[in-house]
């Protein structure tokens, strides 16, 4: 896929402002319901309205959905608001009604994206369309799996791309529904700089009060734009109902978000900034120095263990180290899920470097 800034150029086609805001049900419910969102957000910051028309659920039995007569509730939505209107696709039968109905952006979500024969159907549906269309991350963090379905769009002649970060599926607990793992966006990002990022806040956090937050993160990581879940009745949405915020809620984030420069030409600021990147790099030099010795030592317990026939994964050792790391990390103002992650690294790095010496 060319990485230049013919991706971006859909941005001003439409002239939406920065960051971008797409917002509305995670469902719709009823054409009252997806009219009266449409309305209340109509003279606000907001230029894409959402909704889903059908909705994948984990398990049968469900709300999946109003389906095709929700795209006649979005065509009135538009005539009467002016904004574009946004739906998820899964599958070729729904791109061919989303474009029948004159859809403006389609969306392709995690569960969609983990499947390259579903994106391959999309692709070949929308081959050559001229709508905007945006790849969620898919559920679990694979970074290659994210870029090969933008690629297949791509390669179909569809050039009006984006992508959405929604968060990945873990088996861990953490605090969040859909854990963010930043630095793959970041990834995604430093690749292909032009492809506009959006992020989505409601399923990462699974909680309203953690949009901000984590719409906040996203912007200080130069993020283009966000699609938040708004509901008029948020408590009683018929899918997702805890990560929806009201119109007026959504409002209220939009104007406490702060809007960073890309960067400041000052000659101070600049200066300044050097001089701390160079304490960086000098930090980064010894960390790698430190980590280089660290497996060395690792090695030589390898070889012991190896000589006394001691299996490689010692699970009572780990644990005290981790909880140790933990604790002592918190009194630096490290947090927990960083130092989890830092140390589990360097733990699988050591395990490799002693299943070498057993392998020997």
């Amino acid at each position: 896929m060319e990485n230049n800034k013919e991706m971006r150029t859909w941005l001003n086609d439409f002239h939406l402002p920065h960051p971008i805001v797409i917002a509305g049900p995670c469902s719709a419910e009823t054409e009252e319901q997806v009219l009266k969102i449409a309305h209340e957000l109509k003279d606000s910051k907001v230029s894409i309205f959402r909704a889903g028309i059908w909705k994948p659920r984990t398990r049968p039995g469900g709300f999946e959905g109003v389906g095709e007569i929700g795209l006649k509730w979005l065509q009135k939505a538009k005539a009467e608001t002016g904004l574009l209107m946004a739906v998820e696709v899964a599958n070729a039968a729904h791109v061919k009604l989303a474009l029948e109905h004159d859809i403006d952006v389609l969306w392709i979500g995690a569960r969609t994206t983990v499947n390259p024969f579903a994106v391959q159907e999309i692709a070949e549906a929308l081959q050559n369309s001229n709508k905007i269309v945006l790849v969620k991350n898919p559920v679990n963090p694979d970074l290659a799996l994210w870029i090969g379905g933008v690629e297949r769009l791509y390669n179909s002649g569809i050039k009006k791309l984006g992508i959405i970060h929604r968060g990945f599926s873990t088996y861990e607990k953490t605090k969040y529904r859909n854990n963010p793992e930043w630095q793959i966006a970041i990834d995604f990002q430093h690749k292909f700089p032009d492809l506009p990022l959006i992020i989505d806040p409601s399923h990462i956090t699974g909680n309203r009060d953690m949009i901000f937050q984590v719409t906040q993160e996203a912007l200080d990581l130069n993020y283009d734009g966000m699609m938040i879940e708004t509901h008029i009745d948020p408590d009683n949405a018929w899918s997702d109902a805890k990560q929806q915020v009201t119109p007026t809620q959504l409002k209220k984030i939009i104007f406490h978000l702060t809007i960073r420069k890309e960067t400041d030409d000052a000659d101070d600021y600049q200066l300044r900034l050097n001089q701390l990147r160079g304490k960086i790099d000098e930090f980064d030099a010894k960390l790698l120095e430190t980590i280089g010795k660290r497996m060395k030592v690792a090695a030589s317990i390898g070889a012991l263990k190896k000589e006394k026939n001691v299996a490689v994964l010692q699970n009572k050792r780990w644990n005290e180290v981790l909880d140790k790391m933990i604790a002592d990390g918190g009194q630096k103002g490290l947090s927990e899920e960083f130092i989890v992650q830092f140390f589990k690294a360097i733990h699988q790095e050591s395990i490799s470097h002693q299943e070498k010496i057993f392998n020997s």
